[in-house]
């Protein structure tokens, strides 16, 4: 279900009534969250002069060859630089989140912003923060959203070649390489429109996968051979990992993105786990396949939530006490897992 009230928002940007724009994403920002924005980034220079990305950390080195990126500016390394620019902003957009708490400190300023606040996003049970909202948990990921809001509101003509490598890029990191549920015949249309636009498909899929370091590539052998354990009775893997094992592979922002999903591929895994000791917080990833609600789970047992088959969520207690709540937590469902 599509939720639209921009209509004010597309005439004063082609009235060229704001000066200065702020774009942020969630915290650890991934293909679909730096692709939508830096897509918007790069549609949004056409009608104001001042235009900033803005994001709450860092994120995966495999993400810096996209299209604008040398002009993103991480908050928690110019923290003055980016609250000066919130602080200045007639308007905020929020893309690929829908909670304040999920761009941590930057939320709290963002908040207390006089700017008008947008929110592009897909995931469910959004709060109400943005006086302007392109909202549709049906779709396959923002950088859809955003390509559709663009070519709805403004016309396909403004879409170039660098803004579809950037939305094509989330499109096809978010549907897991168009292999998710979430690939549905629309999604495939889209892509190729964006390819039509100049999306160099091979180029940018090798960009995204094709990039392992060797520790990266240790880490994950790793994994497999010594960590990953299966739940035979409820069907699902799991992999944990505690910070000595982070520092002995030198473990970089992005190095486990995609480890989670390696478990869904195995033979009568229908749930995948892997879950984080990140020192401040204990991270978790869940994965499932079918009608099996990892949403649900994660925020039922672990302040999490996300789409259907996947989510996140975080825990305070040790890691071995998360492991242990976890295995415990997950023996409940034992039977909806052997159903599917």
């Amino acid at each position: 279900m599509l939720i639209n009230n921009t209509s004010d928002l597309v005439q004063n940007i082609k009235d060229r009534k704001y000066h200065s724009v702020v774009i942020t994403t969630h915290h650890k920002p991934d293909g679909d969250a730096m692709g939508s924005t830096l897509g918007l980034f790069a549609f949004l220079q056409e009608f104001i002069d001042d235009v900033v990305v803005c994001t709450p950390t860092d994120y995966a080195e495999n993400l810096f060859w996209l299209p604008g990126n040398a002009m993103v500016i991480d908050f928690e390394q110019s923290p003055g630089v980016v609250s000066g620019k919130v602080a200045a902003a007639d308007l905020i957009f929020c893309l690929d989140f829908n909670r304040l708490s999920r761009i941590n400190q930057l939320g709290e300023l963002v908040n207390e912003s006089k700017a008008y606040k947008v929110m592009i996003d897909h995931h469910l049970d959004p709060e109400d923060f943005s006086e302007f909202t392109y909202w549709n948990h049906e779709a396959s990921s923002t950088c859809e959203l955003v390509y559709l809001w663009i070519k709805e509101a403004f016309g396909q003509g403004f879409i170039t070649k660098e803004i579809a490598t950037c939305l094509y890029t989330g499109l096809m990191t978010d549907t897991g390489n168009f292999q998710h549920n979430n690939t549905k015949p629309f999604t495939l249309r889209l892509a190729a429109d964006l390819m039509e636009f100049g999306a160099n498909h091979l180029e940018i899929h090798a960009n995204i996968y094709d990039v392992f370091t060797l520790d990266r590539t240790k880490l994950w052998g790793y994994c497999f051979y010594k960590k990953l354990e299966i739940i035979p009775e409820c069907r699902t893997a799991l992999i944990y990992l505690d910070r000595d094992e982070l520092r002995q592979f030198h473990v970089q922002t992005g190095d486990t993105e995609g480890l989670v999903n390696f478990g869904l591929g195995l033979k009568d895994i229908v749930m995948s786990v892997l879950i984080i000791d990140r020192t401040e917080r204990v991270k978790m990833s869940f994965r499932s396949k079918g009608t099996f609600p990892a949403n649900e789970f994660a925020a039922k047992y672990f302040d999490g939530g996300g789409h259907r088959n996947a989510a996140g969520g975080h825990s305070k207690e040790t890691l071995n006490e998360t492991v242990a709540k976890f295995k415990a937590s997950i023996q409940l469902y034992k039977k909806e897992l052997q159903a599917i």
